[in-house]
């Protein structure tokens, strides 16, 4: 049976959105579906950044140490930004420029310029090492990339000589300085910047499946939007609800999110980022995460929205000083890429009475709405990842052969919307394997709908790990593992860890007379690979691994072996 408040949410929802309303809603045609749209949004990234840009203007938009930009000193630099990409580099509609860098008020910038400029802002894993770089630059055909003074570095190392022009940006100094490799000193007055349209080529994101090859999922202008409308029309309706609960002031002061995730995420980029442009939200830089910087942050900069990895939420409230510090503007912790152990939400909720809890669902294909719980519903059901995300996401839970199962069965967690991403670049055949004819994307998670409509992942059907929000792909590892010359064998598997959700594990069997302990194999594999992906622990089998009647490694009693190991239960 619904919820008081799952009531409440459907109304405001519908009055939100109804005929004439300031979310009013209208439909775009894809797949032969008319697919529900916010009406009201603008049709693309620029329109976007100039109209939010300009109604917020003096506002604080990004903080960065002692660097403070207004929405409107954004907007400027941006513009700047777009007309040099133009001028300088010949950036076309179109051409996919990538940004390798960590978070800074450099990568905002840049990829408004990019966008503005009517390039496609390919967001590079900063993590990655200079091969995986280099391989997801060429992979989408860029023919630019904007990288930090490491990035540039560990692409010069492997010696790149592709396709893209690489330009290298001290993001350490001040805005102007850090841009100054991309504005040079031409004129741009006399620069015009194209007029983008919903079907122009928008942004890529890699993302990891059970292949192991980084793929690139790309979005128009279009889903970009309409995803980011999707939580601003969520965050309207919440900002009702607390209006009419007495628990928010209209005269509040300027919300502020504190920046945890990586910006070349899909959480970072659209529910933090992005929507910040649309709600006037400042937007507060950390270097890396450190829970005491964190809560340093939180009470200097008066935070009020905290989303992050459950891990992140977890240290923040069992750190045995956090009563030091003034943490009584936030108002909510949101976490995504990982569920939350129950006994977390519930702690969370008495700990923090005006912060409650919350969890999202989504994926880089789906422009990160799925589905959402929170407040009194997500203590009524922790392990539900909640409800599908009103107004846009159509989910369906489909069989093998892509046909809707009985409420309540198992089967593959599948969303339809305006917002989904439009392929794989370059890559037809995984677009075709992902989606159904009439536009579902099929997730590669397990789970089913229970008789209230929400949502419960049950297991996955990718052979993929989720380390801490981020995905490795166990074929990957497995391929990084075997190009050591003593490894005969390998299998990768997921071993749970109560901080990260999953951390990668291996066994492996070693030729004969070779060796290598597991050390050396560990440091073997960070000189190729990102440091998330590298296995926490390697066991090493005295014998040939078990096999399956097909031949193929036995990976399901390997895993069950090696997790009771790891959890302490059996000897290995």
């Amino acid at each position: 049976m619904p919820s008081d408040l799952d009531i409440r949410l459907a109304k405001a929802t519908e009055l939100l959105t109804g005929q004439g309303a300031p979310m009013a809603l209208t439909h775009h045609k894809a797949y032969g579906v008319d697919l529900p749209m916010v009406a009201t949004a603008p049709p693309a990234l620029p329109q976007y950044f100039a109209y939010f840009c300009s109604q917020h203007g003096d506002a604080a938009f990004i903080v960065d140490g002692d660097e403070r930009l207004s929405f409107a000193q954004t907007y400027a630099a941006a513009d700047r930004v777009a007309k040099a990409l133009i001028k300088n580099f010949n950036v076309q509609r179109g051409d996919r420029v990538g940004i390798a860098m960590r978070n800074a008020p450099s990568w905002i910038v840049l990829y408004m310029g990019v966008l503005m400029a009517g390039g496609c802002a390919t967001l590079l894993n900063g993590w990655w090492q200079g091969a995986e770089l280099a391989e997801g630059i060429d992979a989408v055909g860029a023919t630019l990339v904007l990288a930090d003074a490491q990035r540039a570095a560990r692409l010069a190392d492997v010696g790149y000589s592709g396709g893209a022009h690489i330009v290298g940006l001290d993001i350490s100094a001040v805005l102007e300085k850090a841009l100054a490799p991309v504005l040079g000193d031409a004129d741009l007055s006399d620069v015009t910047l194209p007029e983008m349209t919903g079907d122009d080529l928008a942004t890529i994101l890699f993302t990891s499946g059970s292949t192991g090859q980084s793929k690139g999922a790309f979005s128009t202008h279009r889903a970009v939007v309409q995803g980011t409308f999707n939580y601003i029309t969520q965050a309207l309706v919440v900002l009702q609800l607390a209006t009419e609960d007495g628990t928010v002031s209209l005269d509040r002061p300027q919300h502020a999110a504190l920046l945890t995730v990586p910006l070349f995420h899909v959480t970072g980029e659209v529910p933090v980022m992005l929507v910040s442009f649309a709600i006037g939200r400042k937007i507060v830089m950390m270097p890396k995460w450190n829970v005491v910087t964190a809560m340093e942050l939180i009470q200097k900069e008066k935070i009020t929205n905290f989303t992050g990895v459950p891990l992140m939420s977890f240290e923040l409230m069992s750190h045995p000083d956090r009563h030091k510090y003034d943490l009584s503007t936030l108002q909510g912790l949101s976490g995504g890429g990982a569920p939350r152990p129950v006994e977390h939400v519930k702690r969370i909720a008495d700990e923090f009475p005006t912060a409650p809890p919350a969890l999202g669902y989504g994926l880089t294909e789906t422009n990160g709405i799925g589905a959402g719980n929170f407040s009194t519903n997500y203590l009524e059901k922790p392990n539900s990842t909640g409800l599908p995300s009103k107004p846009l996401v159509d989910m369906a839970i489909l069989d093998d052969a892509g046909k809707p199962v009985p409420q309540g069965e198992r089967g593959e967690v599948s969303i339809r919307s305006v917002a989904l991403f439009s392929g794989y670049w370059n890559r037809p055949d995984a677009t075709a394997d992902c989606m159904t004819e009439d536009g579902y994307f099929r997730t590669g998670d397990i789970g089913y709908l229970d008789p209230d409509g929400y949502l419960f992942i049950v297991d996955r059907k990718k052979d993929i790990i989720i380390r801490g929000g981020e995905n490795i792909s166990c074929q990957e590892l497995e391929a990084a593992i075997y190009e050591h010359p003593a490894v005969a064998e390998a299998c990768v598997f997921g071993l749970p860890d109560e901080r990260l959700g999953e951390l990668p594990g291996a066994v492996v069997y070693l030729h004969p007379g070779q060796s290598v302990d597991e050390a050396g194999l560990g440091a073997f594999l960070k000189e190729r690979i990102a440091g998330f992906k590298v296995p926490e622990k390697i066991w090493f089998e005295a014998d040939n691994l078990p096999r399956l009647g097909t031949e193929k490694i036995d990976k399901v009693s390997l895993r069950a072996k090696y997790r009771a190991a790891w959890q302490g239960k059996v000897s290995a």
